[in-house]
């Protein structure tokens, strides 16, 4: 150990759902836990609503940009995810579903590619009851006023019963407080904490604006900084911000890394030198966790693979979007009453999503590979730029507005009420109204494989029509859904050009039962590299189907366990890493 360089038992790189968990885990056991987050902290009333403030609100620090969200831009595929203290919790729509447990497969896949799950259902589901104890999910209170009359939360669960799934649909475990114990959900009430949060703040039950996946500037989302992380800070771990991790090695038996302090940094300038230059902090631990999300975690690994002799060459395989398409339903209409009328879904009204249809797997006697279909609502100013857009009918309705009040200022109008006219103005907003973006996400195909290029960035190849069977099937449903509630479907035009926008990427450091099949073993652990754990969404060997960020946390919890057992048996750290040995069954394709 070098006595200059400061150290800690443990070094979590990272601070979403796997970095988090672990990062509480690890300091509740009593190691001296540090956790670099290369984004801010974010305490309530901190995320940007004005035009001005949202146009820095993205992460690229060579450009002046620290803010929240961080978009890649790929061959076959976009994909959303964010830079801050809390990793993707900030930014999710907060649903924690489990995986279902007939999907936890061990296949070489008929459409091709490759999965391969060491661990089960059973495994997890301690696991699974310790994450939603601690992120205090509830259900949304569909059977409660004002609640109940919740205009998508109505027609999602309309559609079901009228496409014979009634079964199948379900209010999904929220990370959000719409009620404190004990008491009655009620829109805007403090919440009432058992333990300050880290922001030392105020947090107030769901408002029901929609700004979940904006950030939510209420602190009604229980986001991993008012949970895990706060947990972990009253335990001892120290939160570095801004702190972005560039390299990582292994050296006298513990690992170092190395990271750039941005907190010095003008936000909104560029830097007077490249990012590539500014100084560099070094720090060790006995053990490593990545947890910098699937893009990161896997960029940092290939980055820095030359470090790391034997490491598996399953090393960027096994990506997938986990199913993720985006619908959107408008002109909806209501002919229950003989008349049609528009049948009002008021996108903007609630949490994000409320509920999720359940389209059962094949191995669950379904047809097909499994997937969710979720109303995906958005925040209220989104449906006054609807109702803007129309540019021509907006200066048609302002142009009779105006000729009405000229003639009152004339004395040419004796009806000095002027109410009904800007009402008119407005319009009738019946296309906002009656429109609703749908999420669903699934069991794609994870053959996708992520690289460096030759300018050392990290590239993805995937492919949609890989899953061309999958995504058919998910359309067909939307339309379904569609039908269901007398209205139109549009799909994301992006997806006839086989291109998809995803905001759960996942894979790169599989899970294996073997370094010829994965990257890291099913307690997370780097093969050939003791004490080198990967510890988020990197390590799915396949497509979660629902949201995975419950199944995300759980596994981390499980890697928890294997670490701290580890501190406290120790083993012999090999000075050269192991041969590889022999597969123990079929490798996955080439």
């Amino acid at each position: 150990m070098n006595p200059r360089r400061e150290h800690f038992d443990a070094i979590v790189v990272g601070s979403g759902f796997g970095g988090s968990v672990m990062a509480w885990r690890l300091a509740e056991a009593g190691l001296r836990v540090c956790v670099l987050e290369r984004g801010k902290a974010y305490p309530p009333g901190s995320f940007p609503r004005s035009p001005y403030a949202m146009r820095r609100n993205f992460w690229d620090p060579s450009q002046g940009l620290h803010g929240l969200l961080n978009l890649w831009s790929f061959k076959g595929l976009g994909g959303v995810v964010a830079s801050g203290l809390g990793g993707g919790s900030l930014i999710y729509a907060n649903v924690l579903l489990r995986k279902e447990e007939k999907t936890f497969v061990h296949e070489n896949l008929q459409d091709g590619g490759y999965e391969d799950w060491p661990v089960t259902r059973e495994d997890l589901e301690p696991h699974y009851d310790a994450v939603e104890k601690m992120m205090g999910t509830q259900r949304y209170p569909f059977e409660h006023e004002p609640y109940r009359h919740t205009a998508k939360t109505i027609a999602m669960k309309l559609a079901a019963e009228r496409m014979g799934l009634k079964d199948d649909w379900q209010l999904p475990p929220l990370a959000v407080t719409f009620a404190n114990p004990g008491q009655p959900p009620v829109p805007g009430e403090p919440i009432q904490e058992r333990h300050p949060n880290l922001h030392g703040r105020t947090r107030l039950t769901c408002r029901l604006c929609g700004e979940c996946d904006i950030g939510c500037n209420y602190g009604s989302k229980n986001t991993l900084d008012y949970t895990y992380l706060s947990a972990a800070k009253r335990r001892g771990a120290e939160l570095r911000v801004r702190c972005e991790v560039k390299a990582f090695w292994p050296e006298d038996g513990e690992y170092v890394v190395e990271y750039v302090d941005h907190s010095e940094a003008r936000e909104g300038e560029r830097p007077e030198v490249p990012t590539s230059l500014l100084p560099r902090t070094l720090i060790s631990a006995d053990k490593l966790v990545l947890a910098a999300g699937t893009f990161g975690s896997t960029y940092l690994l290939l980055k820095n693979r030359e470090a790391f002799p034997g490491l598996s060459g399953q090393l960027g395989t096994r990506f997938c979007g986990n199913g993720d398409l985006l619908g959107f339903l408008f002109k909806c209409t209501d002919s229950s009453k003989g008349k049609r009328e528009p049948r009002v879904l008021d996108g903007g009204h609630g949490p994000v999503i409320t509920s999720a249809l359940h389209i059962r797997d094949a191995a669950e006697g379904g047809t097909g590979r499994g997937f969710y279909v979720e109303d995906a609502g958005y925040p209220e100013f989104v449906n006054w730029l609807y109702e803007s857009s129309d540019q021509l009918a907006l200066l048609r309705r302002f142009m009779r507005l105006g000729t009405r009040l000229v003639k009152g200022w004339l004395g040419l109008s004796r009806d000095t009420d002027v109410s009904a006219e800007i009402a008119e103005t407005i319009g009738d907003c019946v296309g906002s109204a009656s429109s609703l973006p749908l999420l669903a996400m699934g069991r794609d195909i994870p053959d996708g494989n992520m690289t460096l290029n030759k300018d050392g960035l990290l590239e993805v190849d995937w492919r949609m029509r890989h899953s061309s069977s999958y995504f058919r099937r998910v359309r067909q449903t939307m339309a379904e859904i569609a039908d269901a509630l007398e209205g139109k479907l549009l799909q994301n035009p992006l997806s006839y050009l086989s291109r998809v926008i995803t905001v759960h990427p996942l894979g790169g450091c599989p899970m294996g039962r073997a370094p010829e099949v994965g990257v890291v073993d099913a307690n997370g652990e780097v093969f050939n590299h003791p004490g080198l754990y990967v510890a988020d969404g990197a390590v799915m060997p396949g497509p979660t189907g629902p949201n995975p960020s419950l199944t995300i946390a759980a596994l981390a919890d499980r890697f928890a366990d294997h670490l701290i057992d580890q501190v406290r048996r120790p083993t012999h750290r090999p000075s050269h890493p192991s041969p590889m040995k022999e597969a123990p069954w079929p490798q996955p394709p080439a």
